[in-house]
Protein backbone atom coordinates (compact mmCIF):
# COMPACT_ATOMS: atom_id res chain seq x y z
CA UNK A 1 0.00 0.00 0.00
CA UNK A 2 2.83 2.36 0.80
CA UNK A 3 4.41 1.90 -2.63
CA UNK A 4 1.07 2.47 -4.34
CA UNK A 5 0.61 5.67 -2.34
CA UNK A 6 4.14 6.75 -3.23
CA UNK A 7 3.34 6.20 -6.89
CA UNK A 8 0.12 8.22 -6.77
CA UNK A 9 1.60 11.10 -4.76
CA UNK A 10 4.76 11.00 -6.85
CA UNK A 11 2.76 11.29 -10.06
CA UNK A 12 0.70 14.20 -8.73
CA UNK A 13 3.85 15.94 -7.51
CA UNK A 14 5.43 15.45 -10.93
CA UNK A 15 2.30 16.81 -12.67
CA UNK A 16 2.33 19.86 -10.40
CA UNK A 17 5.96 20.76 -11.00
CA UNK A 18 5.80 19.89 -14.71
CA UNK A 19 2.82 22.20 -15.06
CA UNK A 20 0.65 19.54 -16.68
CA UNK A 21 -2.87 18.41 -15.92
CA UNK A 22 -2.93 14.96 -14.35
CA UNK A 23 -4.42 12.25 -16.54
CA UNK A 24 -8.01 11.92 -15.49
CA UNK A 25 -10.44 9.26 -16.59
CA UNK A 26 -14.17 9.56 -16.34
CA UNK A 27 -14.27 12.05 -13.45
CA UNK A 28 -12.49 14.95 -15.20
CA UNK A 29 -12.03 16.72 -11.87
CA UNK A 30 -8.29 16.18 -11.43
CA UNK A 31 -7.21 19.32 -13.28
CA UNK A 32 -9.77 21.42 -11.41
CA UNK A 33 -8.60 20.07 -8.05
CA UNK A 34 -4.92 20.50 -8.91
CA UNK A 35 -5.49 24.10 -10.08
CA UNK A 36 -7.58 25.09 -7.08
CA UNK A 37 -6.49 27.37 -4.25
CA UNK A 38 -6.68 24.30 -2.01
CA UNK A 39 -3.90 22.47 -3.90
CA UNK A 40 -1.25 24.18 -1.75
CA UNK A 41 -0.80 24.51 1.98
CA UNK A 42 1.43 27.40 3.04
CA UNK A 43 2.75 27.48 -0.52
CA UNK A 44 3.66 23.77 -0.52
CA UNK A 45 1.81 21.52 -2.99
CA UNK A 46 -0.48 19.10 -1.18
CA UNK A 47 0.81 16.36 -3.50
CA UNK A 48 4.34 16.93 -2.19
CA UNK A 49 3.09 16.83 1.40
CA UNK A 50 1.46 13.48 0.60
CA UNK A 51 4.63 12.19 -1.03
CA UNK A 52 6.66 13.13 2.04
CA UNK A 53 4.04 11.47 4.24
CA UNK A 54 4.34 8.20 2.35
CA UNK A 55 8.15 8.41 2.50
CA UNK A 56 7.89 8.95 6.26
CA UNK A 57 5.61 5.94 6.70
CA UNK A 58 7.90 3.77 4.58
CA UNK A 59 10.91 4.89 6.61
CA UNK A 60 9.10 4.20 9.89
CA UNK A 61 8.25 0.69 8.73
CA UNK A 62 11.99 -0.07 8.64
CA UNK A 63 12.69 1.24 12.14
CA UNK A 64 12.79 -1.76 14.47
CA UNK A 65 10.84 -1.95 17.68
CA UNK A 66 7.95 -0.11 19.22
CA UNK A 67 9.18 3.36 18.22
CA UNK A 68 9.08 2.46 14.53
CA UNK A 69 5.65 0.89 14.82
CA UNK A 70 4.33 3.90 16.74
CA UNK A 71 5.78 6.36 14.22
CA UNK A 72 4.17 4.45 11.33
CA UNK A 73 0.79 4.45 13.09
CA UNK A 74 1.02 8.14 13.92
CA UNK A 75 2.01 9.18 10.41
CA UNK A 76 -0.65 6.97 8.84
CA UNK A 77 -3.42 8.39 11.03
CA UNK A 78 -2.30 11.97 10.41
CA UNK A 79 -2.35 11.16 6.69
CA UNK A 80 -5.77 9.58 7.03
CA UNK A 81 -7.14 12.67 8.76
CA UNK A 82 -5.57 15.00 6.21
CA UNK A 83 -6.96 12.87 3.36
CA UNK A 84 -10.41 13.06 4.93
CA UNK A 85 -10.14 16.84 5.16
CA UNK A 86 -9.00 17.09 1.53
CA UNK A 87 -11.86 14.85 0.39
CA UNK A 88 -14.28 17.14 2.20
CA UNK A 89 -12.71 20.15 0.46
CA UNK A 90 -13.02 18.45 -2.95
CA UNK A 91 -16.72 17.82 -2.39
CA UNK A 92 -17.79 20.98 -0.58
CA UNK A 93 -15.43 23.69 -1.80
CA UNK A 94 -14.02 22.67 -5.19
CA UNK A 95 -17.05 20.69 -6.40
CA UNK A 96 -14.81 18.20 -8.19
CA UNK A 97 -13.38 14.79 -7.41
CA UNK A 98 -9.87 13.75 -8.40
CA UNK A 99 -9.53 10.00 -8.91
CA UNK A 100 -5.84 10.19 -7.94
CA UNK A 101 -6.76 11.89 -4.67
CA UNK A 102 -9.38 9.23 -3.98
CA UNK A 103 -6.78 6.52 -4.65
CA UNK A 104 -4.37 8.19 -2.25
CA UNK A 105 -7.09 8.51 0.41
CA UNK A 106 -7.84 4.78 0.01
CA UNK A 107 -4.14 3.95 0.37
CA UNK A 108 -3.86 6.08 3.48
CA UNK A 109 -7.01 4.52 4.96
CA UNK A 110 -5.58 1.04 4.41
CA UNK A 111 -2.23 2.11 5.87
CA UNK A 112 -3.92 3.54 8.97
CA UNK A 113 -5.68 0.22 9.52
CA UNK A 114 -2.68 -1.99 8.69
CA UNK A 115 -0.17 -0.04 10.79
CA UNK A 116 -2.59 -0.04 13.72
CA UNK A 117 -3.04 -3.81 13.49
CA UNK A 118 0.74 -4.21 13.23
CA UNK A 119 1.21 -2.05 16.32
CA UNK A 120 -1.43 -3.85 18.37
CA UNK A 121 -0.18 -7.33 17.43
CA UNK A 122 3.44 -6.60 18.31
CA UNK A 123 4.93 -9.00 20.83
CA UNK A 124 5.25 -7.80 24.39
CA UNK A 125 8.77 -6.70 25.27
CA UNK A 126 10.61 -9.27 27.34
CA UNK A 127 12.01 -8.23 30.69
CA UNK A 128 15.41 -9.24 32.00
CA UNK A 129 15.91 -12.94 32.62
CA UNK A 130 14.94 -14.16 36.07
CA UNK A 131 17.83 -15.82 37.90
Amino acid sequence: MTFLGLGVAGYLTYAHYAGIDPACGIAHGCAKVQASDWSKLAGIPVALIGLLGYVGILGALFVPGENGRLAAVGLAWVGFGFSGYLTYVEIEEINAICQWCVASACCMTALAILTTVRFLRAPEPQGPPVA
